[in-house]
């Protein structure tokens, strides 16, 4: 290693009073230096950049109930928010298995939660896909106690437009939440078929305008995300009828631009297939007694666990189930907004 010093990087310059582009929020990007800054932005109620304020803390902690000495699994690790308070319930003498697909996110949320002090015998992190946690039985003692699984996509990823989850900043048009993996949205609207598109846009977005939307984005080469808002935008103004309001127009082509990126990221990233796979192979997973908490965005979601958890409590796999939905409390989607669409079940397995 060299012991020539290293040249000093000056920070990010802006325009402005206040940075604007993702890399230039030096400091949100840096929350160990510039706490007061990180406090302003949430008292704003808006997320930091790079960061991820996790959604139903306290009631998902009540339903887990988790007891020191007991298994865990977070399937769905993210910025680690939710695990960092199920690990300090498990111990002492507990284990929580943390696992996520994304390779960029995942080392870092592993190393804030080390720096924390959960070590090796607290804290298991494994870059697998949640419907793959049968492969952590062994590991786990053959069951666990409690297991949370947090369908939504981090903030982190929404915010960084290297990504290009969020049509709101110019960033190629990718949307997988493992960059190595499968076919990028790019890729995918130049392969899927006019009827495959149009179905997707419904299935996975509940899209009015599917048929419309599917025959100006079908076989195109969209290199970006600004570039598909932009045909979005300009497919939706010619659909329009002539005597709609201009702030209505504004507000529908909103609206389907963010149909439309739910429903490429949901197709590229096979959202629901996992979710049904997870879902079939939970039960045999969970320890009698154990607790399962789901956080679900999307109707799509919702109705699959619903319908998982109801069946397997009427066959007698779950002793109890959620009878009705749990939403974030006001002062919760007041504070973050982002946790407005968030909806949790619950089901406890049967003894």
């Amino acid at each position: 290693m060299s012991d020539e010093p290293q040249p000093h990087q000056r920070r990010v310059r802006y325009a402005g009073t206040h940075p604007k582009r993702f890399e230039e929020k030096y400091k949100e990007l840096d929350p160990a230096r510039h706490a007061d800054a990180i406090q302003k932005v949430m008292d704003r109620g808006q997320t930091p950049a790079g960061m991820h304020r996790s959604i139903c803390v306290n009631e998902i902690l009540g339903i887990l109930n988790p007891q020191p000495g007991e298994t865990g699994l977070d399937a769905t690790l993210g910025f680690g928010g939710h695990a960092k308070e199920i690990l300090a319930r498990l111990m002492p003498g507990g284990h929580l298995f943390a696992v996520d697909v994304d390779p960029l996110e995942l080392p870092r949320t592993e190393a804030r939660l080390r720096a924390l002090g959960f070590g090796e015998q607290a804290l298991t992190v494994r870059r697998i896909n949640f419907s793959e946690l049968a492969t952590l039985l062994p590991e786990a003692g053959g069951g666990f106690d409690v297991v949370l699984a947090d369908l939504g996509v981090s903030s982190m990823q929404i915010d960084n437009p290297a990504r290009g989850f969020s049509f709101k900043a110019d960033g190629p048009l990718d949307l997988r939440l493992d960059p190595s993996s499968g076919q990028s949205a790019s890729e995918l609207l130049q392969s899927v078929t006019r009827q495959r598109l149009r179905d997707l846009m419904v299935d996975n977005a509940d899209e009015p305008y599917a048929i419309v939307l599917a025959a100006a984005l079908q076989g195109q080469y969209i290199e970006t995300t600004t570039a598909l808002a932009e045909l979005i935008r300009l497919t939706m103004g010619a659909a329009f009828k002539r005597n709609m309001p201009e702030e209505e127009r504004l507000v529908e082509t909103k609206k389907a631009q963010q149909r439309t990126f739910q429903a490429l990221r949901i197709e590229v990233n096979d959202e629901f297939g996992v979710l049904d796979r997870f879902l079939d192979r939970l039960p045999s997973c969970l320890n009698p007694g154990g607790r399962v908490a789901i956080l679900s965005f999307h109707s799509g979601e919702d109705r699959r666990v619903k319908k998982a958890f109801q069946t397997g409590e009427r066959a007698g796999i779950y002793s109890s189930a959620a009878p009705e939905l749990i939403r974030p409390s006001f002062e919760e989607q007041r504070a973050n907004p982002r946790s407005s669409p968030a909806k949790l079940r619950w089901a406890v397995k049967a003894a």
